[in-house]
């Protein structure tokens, strides 16, 4: 499969990106953006196998992996500001979005803060608001540093790929107070009209109700064969699956993200 890779300037970093995948007529690229820590390689197989039926465009968000840091906090709204100044870069006017944890909400706030850039959103292991997450996760934010992250396997990557290969106490640092940054977007999830997938495993780091709520803003949790059309937007919950196993189940993602991308339901009895 050919691989194109390449750096652009956005908002003072330099983003790091990969193009996989044939240009599909009648379809639009698809963007994919990794989660808290990662990059693209630890996104794991699920990029490849998307780019058997999608162009792809995976890059890496402020300070992870090979795109720059800058003196600026991580933000979902900054990193949603980046994704839209890159997509100006490499001359793509819309396209679909799948977002994985972190990269899932900026994805989200891509798709409330410049709705012209995003077709569809593919939003895996997200909160739209702090409540949302579990109690158990919610306890654990105020205990977090610096320190208990610096030998975890994500660490020993950062160091072999980033530019500045000391940078990673900085990266924790600013993604501990990620998670301490107000989120309440009610409002703007249930003002959007992009469809939106959202998937979550049963044991996720957000509540099931959450997901399910989500999808209610979204217009979702309907009844179906009453003669009107299902909702645009779309629940998936993965069985048996904590928020670090969501991302490794690749033939369950395809199975919900490729018939979504493509607009097909299910037929029943009354089609």
């Amino acid at each position: 499969m050919d691989l194109q890779t390449g750096r652009v300037p956005v908002n003072g970093l330099q983003i790091y990106y990969e193009v996989r995948g044939r240009r599909v007529p009648q379809a639009f690229p698809l963007v994919v953006l990794h989660g808290a820590y990662m990059s693209i390689p630890s996104m794991g197989a699920i990029i490849p196998r998307l780019a058997e039926t999608h162009r792809v465009y995976a890059l890496e968000l402020q300070g992870h992996g090979r795109t720059t840091d800058i003196d600026r906090p991580i933000t979902y709204p900054n990193l949603a500001d980046d994704v839209a100044t890159f997509l100006d870069a490499v001359d793509l006017e819309k396209a679909d979005v799948f977002g994985y944890s972190m990269g899932a909400v900026a994805g989200l706030q891509l798709a409330i803060r410049h709705p012209e850039k995003v077709n569809k959103l593919v939003f895996a292991s997200g909160a739209y608001d702090l409540d949302g997450w579990q109690p158990a996760f919610r306890a654990f934010i105020p205990q977090m540093n610096v320190d208990m992250f610096l030998e975890m396997p994500f660490a020993e990557e950062y160091r072999r790929l980033a530019p500045n290969p000391e940078g990673f106490p900085e990266l924790a640092r600013k993604l501990i107070q990620l998670e301490k940054e107000p989120m309440a977007w009610e409002e703007g999830v249930r003002a959007l009209k992009t469809p939106v997938l959202i998937i979550s495993g049963d044991s996720d780091a957000a509540t099931l109700e959450h997901s399910v709520a989500m999808f209610r803003l979204l217009g979702g949790g309907v009844m179906g064969d009453m003669g009107k059309p299902l909702p645009a937007s779309r629940l998936a919950i993965l069985p048996a699956t904590s928020h670090t196993a969501v991302i490794t189940q690749v033939d369950l993602l395809l199975g919900f993200i490729e018939p979504f991308l493509r607009g097909e339901t299910p037929k029943g009895f009354f089609e």
